[in-house]
């Protein structure tokens, strides 16, 4: 459903790794695995009552917050990777790391869910965010808060029914959400991430303890773990799902 990407590794002699955003990061994460793993829970017939991920709002609810909250760490990791000096060619390595985890997600929703496999997920939107968000970190504040406004609210007021073709659904622009397991797209997360990239930049500039302060020792294994994000995503449904299938196949 959603996936806490690391998309700012810090790569610059200015700035090191920080472990509150890292921990951030990896809250996301163990949140997202807890997710998933009541969704194949109920996919695979072992929650009673059967519950509603798509229309119930306890569920989708959770799901809004958890991709908030990626997104907007995504964000603050932007802001310390342009601080920190990162190059072009460390970025766009990092963001092929993503592309091609997107690519693998489509292809095995597509075995999975062949009906409602993932043409645009939360991978695909990172990997276009983080384009438009490199290219608007330069900018000040006072730009970015805005714009990261404007994203949020544009679905509101330009949604119409030929964004609902599959060739435009990755705007955000759509009338009726696609038939589909996992659904990020530019809008209105975009202006998550900008305010996410604003705030790294405020905080970096004015407050950079609340970002470089240490963690309590009980938070570390979050800040390992968040360090660790796409390698997570990646591998952490298969181990579920396998071990799911495995289990009902040892009961019958």
């Amino acid at each position: 459903m959603t996936a806490l990407v690391d998309v700012g590794k810090v790569q610059g002699a200015r700035l090191g790794r920080m472990d509150r955003v890292d921990a951030l990061r990896g809250l996301a994460i163990v949140w997202m695995a807890l997710f998933h793993f009541a969704f194949d829970l109920n996919h695979f017939g072992f929650l009673t009552p059967r519950q509603n991920f798509y229309t119930d709002t306890f569920w989708t609810g959770q799901r809004s917050a958890i991709v908030s909250l990626f997104v907007f760490t995504a964000g603050l990791s932007q802001a310390i990777a342009f601080e920190s000096g990162q190059s072009w060619p460390r970025f766009w390595r990092r963001w092929a790391q993503i592309a091609v985890g997107a690519l693998l997600v489509s292809a095995g929703s597509a075995l999975m869910f062949p009906r409602s496999w993932i043409s645009f997920g939360i991978l695909h939107g990172l990997a276009l965010m983080l384009i438009v968000t490199r290219c608007s970190a330069p900018l000040r504040g006072r730009w970015l808060w805005p714009l990261g406004l404007a994203a949020i609210l544009l679905p509101q007021w330009l949604a119409h029914p030929a964004f609902d073709a599959p060739w435009w659904q990755w705007t955000g622009l759509v009338t009726r959400k696609p038939v589909t397991e996992d659904y990020a797209p530019l809008l209105p997360w975009l202006g998550v991430m900008l305010w996410g990239c604003a705030a790294g930049r405020w905080l970096l500039a004015r407050r950079s303890d609340v970002l470089a302060g240490a963690v309590p020792r009980g938070v570390r294994p979050l800040a390992s773990l968040g360090r660790w994000s796409l390698t997570f995503y990646m591998l952490h449904q298969p181990v579920l799902i396998g071990g799911l299938v495995a289990w009902r196949l040892a009961t019958g």
